[in-house]
Order: structure tokens, then sequence, then C-alpha cells
């Protein structure tokens, strides 16, 4: 059960470091805008997409990114349009989706779809997924304060000329990547554990939002580092076993948290 260090681990690795870094830092702001399953809806979304992709031997990330560009489009405008809460209309393009991708993903393909296999990647993927990761943090880290301030007050931020609604697509847009990424590295049914659980973790024992934007990245490149190493060790499947590390880290927080509150 020796850990092999040959070229697909490291880049599986590397893939893995910056997707589940920018995981976990857009989890932070979801969590706190309470759109914790709304990675893991949207998840779903790209899967008619993978599904037509790989029918047509076409990249799978291309036929996501497509999938979630026009699902984000149309929770934005079904949203602005509608009193419907952003749960609700994205639960709707959930189900909807799932069934489709259902039935155009070929079935042999279907199972690597649903749960991903980071170990799968290849060389122009992996510089894809790094470059475009990279890109989102960027994005976030000058974004992030209009984000929570919206959150806070909605009056006092477009009363500072932060224009919410755009802010908002823009969000959902890099959501909508770093979903398209993870797939390929969890999978689409364990997609939104990737964006949920570290910034949960992190909310556990984090004293600012600093600290808490921080540790959210820290617990997303954690969770994939030991995943991968796990599934490498045990010959486990890769996307369970990121998702297991990550909830073994959660709990470890949550642990922290009460022993805290005890003292």
């Amino acid at each position: 059960m020796a850990i092999n260090l040959d070229y697909n681990l490291i880049l599986s690795l590397i893939v893995g470091i910056f997707v589940g870094a920018a995981s976990g830092y857009l989890g932070s702001v979801m969590v706190l805008r309470r759109m914790s399953l709304v990675g893991d809806a949207l998840s779903h979304v790209a899967l008619p997409g993978i599904g037509i992709a790989l029918t047509y031997k076409i990249n799978p990330f291309l036929g996501a990114f497509v999938a979630l560009a026009l699902g984000v489009i149309a929770i934005w405008s079904i949203q602005r349009k509608t009193t419907l809460p952003t749960e609700a209309v994205v639960g709707l393009m959930f189900t909807f989706s799932l069934a489709i991708g259902v039935l155009v993903t070929p079935e042999p393909e279907l199972l690597e779809a649903l749960f991903g296999d980071i170990s799968k990647v290849q060389s122009v993927d992996g510089i894809f997924a790094v470059a475009l990761s990279a890109a989102v943090l960027m994005i976030m880290s000058l974004i992030r304060d209009k984000l929570v301030l919206g959150l806070i007050s909605p009056d006092l931020a477009k009363s500072q000329g932060v224009k919410t609604d755009k802010i908002d697509l823009l969000f959902l847009g890099l959501v909508a990547i770093i979903v398209a990424l993870g797939v390929k590295v969890v999978g689409t049914l364990l997609m939104g554990s990737l964006v949920i659980i570290p910034a949960a973790a992190a909310k556990n024992i984090a004293s600012n939002l600093r600290t808490y934007g921080l540790l959210s990245v820290l617990f997303g490149i954690l969770s994939v580092l030991i995943g991968v190493f796990l599934s490498n060790w045990l010959n486990w499947p890769p996307g369970p076993s990121i998702v297991l590390a990550s909830s073994a880290i959660f709990l470890i927080s949550l642990e922290s948290r009460i022993q805290t509150r005890i003292s």
C-alpha cells in the first residue's frame, strides 16, 4: 500500500490544491449568505453538458462550462423576475438537469461523471484548471468585501455604489466555474461537499472574517491533499476519499469548538 509519487499523482495534487483553495474561498461566502446547497445543486446542472460532450467526443470541461453558464443565467434571470428565493430556483434547475443528465450521459461514463476521478486529469486540463482557479481566487479577493457588505446591509451597499445585481451574477459565475472544475475532482454528486464542508469547518473555529476566509482556503486544500493520498494509498475512489477527509476536518473543528465553549 505504498504511495507512488508518479506524474499523475503530482498533477492531481497540484490541480487539487488550486481547486480546493478556490472552492473553500467561495464556500466561505456561500455559507455566510445561506447558499450552502447552491454549489451542490449547480454541480448537477453540469451533468447534461458533460453527457452531451461525451456523446459527441468533446472535452467534458467545455460541456460542463456551457451547461453551467446557461444555468446561472437562467437562475439569475428567474430570481430577478420573481420573489422565489435562490434555493428554490436552484432546486428547480437541479432536479430538471439531473434527470436530463442521466438520460443523455453514456452509461460507461456516468459513474465517473457522478463521482469524479482526479487521477485521470490530463496535462492540458490540469493547466486550464489551475489557471481558472487562480483567476477565481483573485477575482473573489476583489469582490468579497462587496458581497459581505451586500449581505449585511443591501441598502448601505447600494448607497456606496455597489451594483449588487451585477456582483451577484459575477459571484454565481465564479461558483459555476469552480463547480465545473470540481466535477472532475469529486464528481457532480459530491461537488457540494468541497464547497460546503471546508467553509463550515472554518466557521466553527474562526474568530473573525479574515481568519474565516483563510481557514476555508486551508481546509479546502487539506481536504483534497489528504483525500488524494488516501485514494492512492488505499486504492479508494478519489472523490469519496476527498469527501471523507473533508468530513474528518469538520469533525475535528467541531470538537475544538465544543471544547472551547466548555472551557
